[in-house]
């Protein structure tokens, strides 16, 4: 009898012993599962910001041109329109960066780079538009190299 009960409990410490770190196995899966997707969606989201505000420089840049070459022009107005667009866009992904991005350093770049690119068009002439575009793409370059080790 004695033996029997050794060996009914001997089974029942081996039971709970097993599910304690099966679920412990278990728990470490799913978040080593979480911080991968939020990797995954970080890259994603800071990839597409960085294209995006290439994207708007690009049309600030032109928005720029056409309007010191005729400022009345269907181009010049085309241009500006196109601006809008790639603002939204750029907008779009910067909200993406602020819902992902655990770092307020990281995100205040980003906010930056922005700022820096909306400003572009209202440089007075070619030298101070060609000034905003660089430090435009410096402030993406800090954003990046801020961005970069929470996805590695």
């Amino acid at each position: 009898m004695g033996t029997a009960l050794i060996a009914v409990i001997g089974t029942l410490l081996g039971s709970v012993a097993t599910h304690f770190f099966q679920r412990q196995t278990a728990e470490r899966a799913a978040a080593l599962t979480r911080a991968e997707q939020l990797r995954q969606e970080r890259i994603s989201t800071y990839s597409a910001f960085a294209g995006a505000l290439v994207d708007y420089r690009r049309a600030q840049n032109d928005r720029w041109h056409r309007r010191a070459e005729a400022p009345d022009s269907a181009d010049a107005r085309n241009s500006r329109l196109d601006s809008y667009a790639q603002r939204s866009a750029a907008r779009q992904a910067l909200i993406r960066v602020q819902l992902v991005c655990a770092g307020r350093q990281v995100v205040q770049l980003a906010l930056s780079a922005f700022d820096f690119v909306h400003c572009m068009h209202e440089a007075t002439d070619a030298s101070e538009r060609a000034r905003r575009s660089v430090e435009a793409d410096n402030a993406l370059a800090r954003f990046i190299e801020a961005a970069a080790p929470s996805v590695r």
